[in-house]
C-alpha cells in the first residue's frame, strides 16, 4: 500500500512539477554562492553557505511537506480513505514518508557542489555532513510543525497565537532592545535569578540551528556536539510534531467539514452585504492569516524606525547593535523591499480562491459558474483576500519611506517614487496571480517565480555588476529607487504596462476561462 503514496506523488503532473522547481532552486543557489566564492577569490566563507542552505532547507520543508499535509484534509475526496481499513495515523505517515523522501531528494542534489567544495579544500567531512543533515531535519521539523499547527482545534491555535505574541515581545524587548547591553540590565535581578537567565539566553542563542551552523562553519569538528544536539533535537521535536499530526488528523477533518459554526461572543459580525464571493474568500484566508509573522515584522520595523528617529539621542542603555548590523545589509531600501515582496505574496498565490486540487476547485466552480457572477466579481473577491492578508507589511513599508525622509535618508520625490515602484509591484504580482487563476495554471509555481526566484534573480544580477537588468526587475526596482539610475524607469514603466495589459486582458477572458477550464477538467481523474 506504501507504494502507492509514493507511485502517485511520482505520477502527479503538479507535484513533479513543483519539485523540479525546487530542486532546481536548490542547484540555483549552491552554483550561485560556488560562482561568487570563485569571483571574489575568498573560498573561506563558510558562514554564508551554511545560512543559505539551512535558509533554503526550511523553506523546502515548508513546501515539500507542510503545504501538502495542511492541504490534504480540506478535500472531502479524503473521508472516503479515512472510511476504509486504512487507519488515518497510517495514512498521514505514509504521506510523510513521501514527503520526506522527496525533501530528501532535494537536499541530495547539492551533494556534487559540496562534493567539489570537499575537493577543493574548501570544506572537510564534517562541514558536507553538517551542510547535509541539519538543513535536512530542521526542513522536516518545520514541514511537519506548520501540520501540526493546522491540525489543531481552534482554541489552542488561538492560545498559541497568545504565547507566540509573548515570544514576539520577549525577542524584541532581549534580542533587539536590549541586545549588547543586557548584561547592564541583568544587574537590577538578583544575581541568582540574572544568572540563570543570562545561561539561558547564551544557551537559546548558541544552541538554535543558526548558532550551530555558526558554530560547525567557523570552528569545525569542535563544535560536534553542539551540532549533534541541534540536529538530533530536530529531528525528535519533528517527529513529536508528525505524532500529533496523526493523532488530530481525524478530528481535524470532522471539524473542517462538519462542525457547525457556532457565535463564541456577542461581537457584530461582518455583513455578506452585495459582494459574496469577497466575503466568502476574504473568510478563506482569514482562517489561517499569518498574524504572527505580521506582529515581528511589525515590532521590529516600529523599533528600527524609533531607532532611525532618535538618531545621536538614541539611549546608551538600549541597544544599536542590531539596527547598525542591518545597515549594511541594506537599510531602509532592503526592510521595504522585503516587506513589500511578504505583501504581494497573497497576491501572487491567490489564496482567496484557488483550491488544493482540480476536484475541489471543479465542485467549487460548479456552483459559481451557475450564478450571474462575471469576472468583475472574480477579480474583486480576489483583491479583496489578497489585501486583506498583506495590507499590514504595506502600511509598515510606508511607515518606513516616511521616516526615511523625515530623517533625510530619501527625498520626498524618493520616499514617492519607491512608494510607486511598491505599488506597481504589488499590482504586477496581483494580476499575474489572478490570469493564474482564472487560466487554471499551476498557482504555485508561479507564485514561487515571483516571490523566491525573481528577488534571487535580482541579488544574481546586483552581484555581478549587472545593475541595469537588476533596476529593471520588480524588486529591484522597488530597492533601487533610491539612487536610481537614468535609466530606471524602464522597470516601473514596463511593469505598470504588463499589469494594465494583462488585467484588460484576463478581464475580458477570465469567465470564458473558466468555463473552459471546467469543461476540461470535469470529471477527469487526476492525480494531484
Amino acid at each position: 500500500m506504501l507504494s502507492e503514496f509514493f507511485h502517485l506523488a511520482a505520477v502527479s503532473p503538479t507535484r513533479r512539477r513543483t519539485f523540479r522547481l525546487i530542486a532546481g532552486s536548490h542547484i540555483a543557489i549552491l552554483a550561485f554562492l560556488i560562482v561568487s566564492m570563485a569571483q571574489s577569490g575568498d573560498w573561506t566563507n563558510h558562514l554564508a553557505l551554511g545560512n543559505a542552505l539551512l535558509i533554503a532547507g526550511i523553506v523546502e520543508g515548508a513546501l515539500l511537506i507542510g503545504w501538502r499535509l495542511t492541504q490534504l484534509p480540506k478535500s472531502q475526496a479524503l473521508e472516503f480513505l479515512l472510511v476504509t481499513q486504512l487507519q488515518p495515523s497510517r495514512f498521514l505517515f505514509a504521506e510523510a514518508l513521501v514527503g520526506m523522501w522527496r525533501l530528501l531528494l532535494v537536499t541530495l542534489t547539492g551533494v556534487p557542489f559540496l562534493a567539489y567544495l570537499w575537493f577543493v579544500g574548501t570544506i572537510g567531512p564534517f562541514e558536507m555532513a553538517t551542510l547535509l543533515a541539519m538543513p535536512l531535519a530542521w526542513g522536516m521539523l518545520t514541514g511537519f510543525a506548520l501540520a501540526a499547527w493546522a491540525y489543531e482545534p481552534l482554541e489552542v491555535r488561538v492560545w498559541g497565537e497568545r504565547l507566540a505574541m509573548l515570544g514576539v515581545l520577549f525577542y524584541l524587548i532581549v534580542g533587539v532592545l536590549v541586545g549588547e547591553n543586557l548584561p547592564r540590565w541583568l544587574h537590577l535581578f538578583p544575581s541568582f535569578f540574572a544568572n540563570w537567565l543570562l545561561a539561558s539566553l547564551l544557551a537559546l542563542h548558541e544552541y538554535n540551528p543558526f548558532g550551530a551552523m555558526r558554530a560547525a562553519m567557523l570552528e569545525s569538528t569542535a563544535a560536534l556536539g553542539q551540532v549533534l544536539f541541534v540536529t538530533f533535537a530536530g529531528l525528535g521535536v519533528a517527529g513529536l510534531c508528525l505524532y500529533r499530526g496523526m493523532v488530530r488528523l481525524l478530528p481535524h477533518f470532522h471539524d473542517l467539514h462538519y462542525r457547525p459554526a457556532l457565535l463564541a461572543n456577542d461581537l457584530p459580525r461582518p455583513e455578506v452585504g452585495n459582494s459574496p464571493l469577497s466575503w466568502s474568500a476574504v473568510k478563506r484566508v482569514s482562517q489561517f492569516s499569518g498574524r504572527i509573522n505580521l506582529w515581528l515584522a511589525c515590532g521590529f520595523t516600529l523599533s528600527y524606525s524609533a531607532y532611525l528617529l532618535a538618531g545621536p539621542y538614541w539611549p546608551d542603555w538600549l541597544g544599536k547593535n542590531v539596527f547598525l548590523t542591518f545597515e549594511t545589509m541594506g537599510g531602509v531600501p532592503m526592510l521595504t523591499t522585503a516587506l513589500v515582496l511578504l505583501a504581494s505574496v497573497p497576491a501572487a498565490f491567490q489564496y482567496g480562491l484557488w483550491d488544493h486540487n482540480a476536484q475541489d476547485r471543479c465542485r467549487r466552480l460548479e456552483l459559481l459558474l451557475l450564478t450571474d457572477l462575471d469576472s468583475r466579481d472574480y477579480w474583486d473577491a480576489a483583491f479583496a483576500a489578497a489585501w486583506h492578508r498583506g495590507w499590514g507589511y504595506f502600511l509598515l513599508a510606508g511607515i518606513l519611506w516616511t521616516v526615511g525622509w523625515l530623517t533625510g535618508s530619501y527625498t520626498f520625490a524618493q520616499a514617492l517614487t519607491a512608494a510607486a515602484a511598491g505599488v506597481a509591484l504589488w499590482g504586477l504580482y496581483f494580476t499575474l496571480g489572478f490570469w493564474s487563476f482564472s487560466s487554471g495554471a499551476q498557482g504555485n509555481t508561479l507564485g514561487l517565480v515571483l516571490t523566491l526566484l525573481l528577488p534571487l534573480a535580482t541579488y544574481v544580477a546586483a552581484r555581478f555588476g549587472l545593475i541595469h537588468i537588476a533596476e529593471w526587475l520588480p524588486p529591484g526596482s522597488l530597492y533601487f529607487a533610491r539612487g536610481a539610475s537614468a535609466l530606471w524607469a524602464i522597470g516601473p514603466v514596463a511593469a505598470g504596462l504588463v499589469t494594465l495589459v494583462a488585467a484588460r486582458f484576463t478581464l475580458a477572458h477570465s469567465d470564458a476561462s473558466l468555463r473552459r477550464w471546467y469543461d476540461r477538467n470535469h470529471g477527469i481523474k487526476a492525480a494531484d
